[in-house]
């Protein structure tokens, strides 16, 4: 099974990155929905989902590296869409995607992550 939501409910105007504000408005909600559903890994595509479980973290350094985190198995990943908009990017995300085949196929082990201690957590964990 696969459910897809966002770390926001609403898209901003003009389409643009989601104010902290917004997020933070919206933590509450998403994290009863991944309460509910309960996902075994949860893929994060593009910087602002990773940053709830990774924050502080670069998308281009982390993408691709599935890391538990209190239980549950994050696998971050560049959002499709940034290789429509940046064609360098394609074999990169077809690599992510060969990688979370594996993941999934119990044939990649993710590494155990700690968030470093002066790091906030959001409610998430």
């Amino acid at each position: 099974m696969v459910y897809i939501t966002n770390v926001i409910k609403c898209r901003p105007p003009g389409n643009r990155d989601p104010l902290i504000e917004e997020v933070t408005i919206c933590t509450p909600y998403l994290d009863q929905q991944i309460e509910i559903i309960n996902p075994q890994v949860i893929i994060t595509l593009g910087r602002h989902s990773m940053n709830r479980a990774f924050p502080d973290e670069k998308i281009s350094v982390v993408h691709g590296q599935p890391r538990k985190v209190n239980n549950r198995v994050y696998f971050p990943m560049y959002h499709p869409a940034a290789a429509l908009h940046q064609p360098s990017l394609r074999s990169t995300v077809e690599a992510d995607f060969d990688r979370l085949r594996a993941l999934l196929d119990g044939k990649l082990i993710p590494e155990d992550f700690t968030p470093p201690p002066d790091v906030e957590q959001l409610s998430l964990f």
